[in-house]
Order: structure tokens, then C-alpha cells, then sequence
């Protein structure tokens, strides 16, 4: 694992890709950076990982590890490896290099803690990846018509209606947190919650038990990137004070600095989205908000495909990865 000169510590918080974005910017500046990662998804691949090798969730994991990993020598053929999907072979397709790397160095070393810790030391990354739990536990959504679903990928694709708003998410069994979650979030200056699906990426984080104390605790800067979308099953017709306000409900706290990129976004790539039922994140933050407000052109303007193999859906329209680490770390240079 590679050391950092820098000794600002950064810590991440969240999942999927938009955590990934956020880390592939940040690990080309000194600092000291962590990725905490949520464990309870459930779709895709991760269904199999923890139906047949009995393991917990490891796209997220794999996604912070090909963040920051080494782009430069040998590694580049590895984290090319790791983002590999598979398209054929019965029983393989759809899987990706990196899970089932990371589930047969489980068998290897004997656990998959360790098996987590040693992927790093392979992939040479920049930084920490850090389970927020290991705890094997299912992420249960209530809605507001009553009915209640128990599994991350039934509210990631829902099969009712995706305009439906949830009352309440939690954990089933409750989740007791990583002891290394709690000692990064205790020792970082900044710390970074999203871009991400609120309720599947972000949130449940928070739904394990101590880490919303700690992060109460904490004195670090606090910063939330808003979406650039709504979610159709999540949060459809939400705008940003939605996001800020459903966020600050489940962290106990305002986050201290709310990002929102205010350029406009790729035209044709909207046209796809609002057939899925998904907008663009409207600004309505007042004036005089509780908490301070960078608006910035945050976006890039790529549009991402996937696999044909890939079953889940994936964002097209994603954050600049070097707007936002360069936003981010102005944030934290200004502290100083």
C-alpha cells in the first residue's frame, strides 16, 4: 500500500460509483485517504457472492479498491483484471474478475477481513478501504403505502411503483460498526458523504450502530455532493432540500457544506433518463441556508455505457472526478 506525503486526512463515505468517482480524484493529491464502504447490498453479483460463497457484499469494496489503486507498471494489467466483467460461461456471466478474486483469496486467507487487506497491498492502492460493517446483514425499506421490501436490490429496481417515497429504512439484523470505520471518522479533517443513490449508498452507512455518534463527534468538515439525478424507487421528484433534509435525518446533523453542480448536463443523456422517470436535481437551497453552499460545474460530459452482461442499472451522467476533488480540497485548505 502506497504511503501518502500529505498528512490531511480524508475520509469517504458511501458506495457504488459515486464514491468511486469522488476517490479517483482525490488520490492525486497528498493526503491521507479512507473509504469507508456500505455492506448490505444485495443485487447482481453480490446476491451470488453471498448466496454461494456465503461472503458479504464486495462490488462496492472492489469499485474503492480500483479508485485507488496504482494506474502506472504491472498493476495496470490488475486493475484492468478487476473491472473486468465476464459475458460468457454458464454460471460466470455477469460476475466480475474482481468478486470472485476477492471470494477465492477469502477461502486463502482465511477470512475475508484479511482478504480485503491483502487485495490492497496487490492493487497498491492510495489509501484505506474500510467495511463499515462486517456484520451480515439486509437493507428493508417501508413505504409510504404500507408495504415493506427487505433486500438493497428490491429498492435499487423496485417491482412496485418506483414513484412511491419510503418513510423508513433500517437494517435487519442491526449492524455493529468496524472498529477502523469509527477510528477514521474520529480522525479526519474532511470527510465526504455521496454522490451516491441516497437511500442504498449513503444511508446505511448510518444505519449501523456508533457510526452517526461518531460522526456527531467528529470535527471535521462535513461535506455532502448532491446528486446530479433523481431515482426512479428511491427518490423520484426529490429535490435538493429533499436530499438535505431525509440526509440530515439519519446522520443527526447538517452536513457543514452541501456541493451542487449548477452546469448543465448532456442533453441526449436526459432524453434516456426521463424515460426511466429520472430529472435532474432541482436547486431550491434558500439563500440563507443552515449550512454553507458551493455551486460549481461539478459534472462531466461523458456519457457512460456498461456491459451487456451487467444486469443492474447504471448511472449515464456521472461527477467530473478532478472538479470535485479540486473543489474538495479547497474546502479543506480554506479551513486551515
Amino acid at each position: 500500500m502506497k504511503k501518502r506525503t500529505g498528512n490531511t486526512r480524508i475520509v469517504c463515505i458511501g458506495g457504488g460509483t459515486g464514491t468511486f468517482v469522488t476517490l479517483r480524484g482525490l488520490k492525486k493529491y497528498p493526503c491521507q485517504l479512507s473509504a469507508i464502504v456500505t455492506m448490505s447490498d444485495s443485487g447482481g453479483s453480490n446476491k451470488r457472492i453471498r448466496d454461494e460463497f456465503g461472503l458479504l457484499p464486495t462490488s462496492d469494496i472492489r469499485q474503492c479498491f480500483i479508485a485507488l489503486s496504482d494506474e502506472n507498471g504491472g498493476v495496470g494489467i490488475l486493475r484492468r483484471l478487476f473491472m473486468y466483467r465476464f459475458e460468457k460461461g454458464t454460471g460466470i456471466s455477469g460476475m466480475t474478475f474482481g468478486n470472485l478474486f476477492m471470494a477465492a483469496l477469502s477461502d486463502i486467507a482465511g477470512s475475508q477481513k484479511e482478504a480485503i487487506q491483502q487485495t490492497g497491498k496487490v492493487l497498491r492502492i492510495h489509501g484505506k478501504v474500510i467495511p463499515v460493517s462486517f456484520t451480515n446483514t439486509n437493507l428493508a425499506a417501508t413505504y409510504d403505502d404500507g408495504h415493506v421490501v427487505g433486500e438493497e436490490h428490491l429498492i435499487d429496481e423496485p417491482p412496485h411503483d418506483g414513484r412511491m417515497h419510503i418513510t423508513d429504512i433500517y437494517l435487519k439484523p442491526k449492524a455493529e460498526a468496524n472498529p477502523d470505520a469509527l477510528a477514521a471518522i474520529e480522525k479526519a479533517v474532511l470527510i465526504v458523504l455521496g454522490p451516491g443513490d441516497l437511500y442504498t449508498s449513503v444511508i446505511p452507512n448510518f444505519l449501523v450502530s456508533g457510526i452517526p455518534g461518531a460522526l456527531r463527534r467528529s470535527k471535521a468538515v462535513v461535506v455532502y455532493v448532491l446528486n446530479l439525478m433523481t431515482k426512479y424507487g428511491q427518490t423520484y421528484g426529490f429535490t435538493a432540500q429533499d436530499h438535505i433534509r431525509v440526509l440530515t435525518k439519519y446522520i443527526n446533523r447538517y452536513p457543514d457544506v452541501v456541493l451542487i453542480n449548477n452546469a448543465p448536463l448532456p442533453h441526449h443523456a436526459l432524453t434516456l433518463y426521463a424515460k426511466n422517470h429520472e430529472y435532474p436535481v432541482v436547486d431550491d437551497i434558500p439563500t440563507h441556508a443552515t449550512y454553507n453552499v458551493i455551486r460549481a460545474n461539478l459534472v462531466s460530459q461523458h456519457v457512460y455505457s456498461k456491459a451487456s452482461s451487467d444486469a443492474l442499472v447504471r448511472s449515464l451522467i456521472r461527477h467530473d472526478s478532478e472538479k470535485i476533488a479540486k473543489t474538495l480540497i479547497s474546502i479543506e485548505q480554506r479551513r486551515k
